[in-house]
This record gives structure tokens, C-alpha cells and sequence, in this order.
């Protein structure tokens, strides 16, 4: 029941936690979005750990609250630790993606951080070889695979960069820890 609590616990604080900001960049006219990932620029390098808290839009916040509560919750399954190097693996590997390849732009939201864990979760089942866990994976797959268009660039003005980068550091991290 502990660990339960800790991740209702977790998920509430981060919840709250985004909508907040979401209302302070919003009162100061979204001025907190300076914080987002330009790639390239040196001196954004270190906001690779700030976009994810940011968005453009109350909208933009709300599509990927839900899915980014609902599949942390679901890699929180695979432990603690596991959960902890998936974040960080979809964090950097996001992060450090964008920054290195994103177009010229700034790159700000979580969806970087949704396709992470939509990447371990989708991977993380066939790697644990425990059914639990795979039934995850296949109700991901099957309720969510069309996210996998996100990849691709189908719009100037969402981070298509993030989601792909996003996704292969949360593969990365099911592949490596997920067992």
C-alpha cells in the first residue's frame, strides 16, 4: 500500500506542480518559455530539464497531462528504480536529441516526456518476459500505437523532434532495464 501511495503521491505533486507553472507563465505572458530548448544555442543546453514543465497553451498542457500521468503511472509498475531510468533515459536522451538535430525553434512540453514512457511501456513487456507485464505493453500498443505518427514531421509548429527523441530514450531504457 506504501508504494501505491507514493505513486498517487508523485503523480498529484507533478500534476499540480505543471498546472501551476502553466498559470504563472500564463500571467506573465508566457515569459517562462525562454526556458525552453533552443537546439544548438550552448546556453540553452541546461533547459533540456525545464521544457518539459512548459507549454504554450492551458491546451497544449492539458494533451499531455493525461497521457503523461497515465503512463508514468504504468512505468511505476516496473519499480522505482526502473522508473527513475526511464524518466532520466527520456529526459537526456529527449533533450540532448532535440538540442543536437530540433529544428531552429524553441522546443518546450512534455509530449518529449509521454513518448518516453510510451516507448518503455510499448518495449518493457517483451523485455521483462513476466505477463504482467506484457499485457501492459500490448494494451499500450493497441490503445495508443497511432502515436507513433508523432514521430514523423507533420506540423511546423509541434516538436516532432521531442516525441521521436523522447521514444528512443524510453527504448533505450526498456532495453537495458526492463527485465
Amino acid at each position: 500500500m506504501k508504494s501505491l501511495s507514493f505513486q498517487i503521491r508523485v503523480l498529484l505533486t507533478l500534476g499540480a506542480l505543471l498546472i501551476v507553472i502553466e498559470v504563472a507563465n500564463l500571467l506573465t505572458g508566457n515569459s517562462l518559455n525562454q526556458f525552453g530548448v533552443v537546439p544548438r544555442t550552448l546556453s540553452h543546453l541546461p533547459y533540456i530539464f525545464t521544457a518539459p514543465f512548459l507549454h504554450g497553451t492551458p491546451t497544449h498542457l492539458m494533451a499531455n497531462l493525461v497521457p503523461l500521468l497515465l503512463f508514468m503511472w504504468l512505468t511505476m509498475q516496473w519499480g522505482r528504480r526502473t522508473f527513475l531510468i526511464a524518466t532520466l533515459s527520456a529526459l537526456l536522451v529527449g533533450g540532448v536529441g532535440v538540442w543536437l538535430f530540433g529544428r531552429s525553434a524553441t522546443h518546450i512540453g512534455a509530449s518529449g516526456m509521454v513518448y518516453g514512457y510510451f516507448g518503455f511501456l510499448v518495449l518493457a513487456g517483451f523485455r521483462s518476459n513476466k505477463i504482467r507485464y506484457l499485457l501492459i505493453s500490448l494494451v499500450v500498443a493497441a490503445l495508443y500505437g497511432g502515436m507513433l505518427v508523432g514521430v514523423l514531421p507533420t506540423s511546423k509548429f509541434i516538436s516532432f523532434e521531442y516525441h521521436l527523441f523522447g521514444f528512443l530514450g524510453g527504448l533505450f531504457a526498456a532495453w537495458h532495464w526492463a527485465r
